[in-house]
């Protein structure tokens, strides 16, 4: 039996497997982590095929700037995080699409 605290690579290999545990498939690309992350994060489950076609085509910079965005929103008062991360990930186009 181990005596020692878990390292962080431990805690997020569990967290991995609890998601796919819920997912109940087995996740082979790294994109499906990441979007799998991002509807546990967000709290959106029912959607979490839409976070991995997202991390699989959508740059990675837009959906992290929109993450982070939603996480600096004090936690208490935001009702929907999808919706609001949903939203700036659309501001951000726009304005990708802009600066082009």
């Amino acid at each position: 039996m181990r005596n020692s605290k878990p390292t962080p690579i431990t805690e997020t290999l569990s967290l991995f497997k609890e998601n796919i545990a819920k997912r109940k498939k087995f996740v082979k690309n790294e994109f499906q982590a990441y979007g799998l992350e991002l509807a546990a994060e967000l709290d959106d489950w029912k959607n979490k095929s839409l976070y991995i076609r997202l991390a699989k085509k959508e740059d990675r910079k837009l959906l992290e700037k929109a993450r982070y965005f939603v996480k600096d929103h004090s936690p208490g008062q935001v009702k929907t995080p999808y919706r609001l991360f949903m939203w700036k990930l659309k501001e951000l186009r726009m304005e990708k699409e802009i600066s082009s």
